[in-house]
């Protein structure tokens, strides 16, 4: 079974400020992003390897646009897309008080204190 089995595909554009390079102008860009959601269920027909496979994996976006065009009009030029990654984890939203959140970020961090 294929790592694409365990995941929905979706083409999606997200905006991103930068700035170009040649001109020093910023500028909103659309990127194109694939975006892989974990599906719901193991499909049908996997077998133990498959499914421990399935419970490790986790939904993410991989930047499928290296190169922008410029939106000056005098400038016009393709530039590199730098400063935004290139594959990115979709995390679940953070459930919890204030202070199970301050609590994971410690225990993230490995923080006494916050600040």
């Amino acid at each position: 079974m294929e790592e694409r089995d365990f995941f929905e595909e979706v083409t999606e554009q997200k905006k991103h400020t930068m700035i170009c390079p040649h001109c020093g102008q910023p500028g909103e860009y659309e990127l194109t992003w694939l975006v892989r959601r974990k599906r719901a269920q193991v499909p049908r027909g996997a077998d133990e390897l498959d499914r421990a496979k399935f419970a490790k994996a986790r939904s993410y976006m991989v930047r499928r646009d290296d190169l922008v065009g410029c939106k000056n009009i005098r400038c016009r030029k393709r530039f590199e897309v730098v400063g935004i990654q290139s594959v990115a984890d979709l995390q679940q939203a953070a459930v919890g008080t204030a202070e199970n959140r301050a609590e994971r970020i410690r225990a993230a961090f490995g923080r006494r204190t916050l600040g």
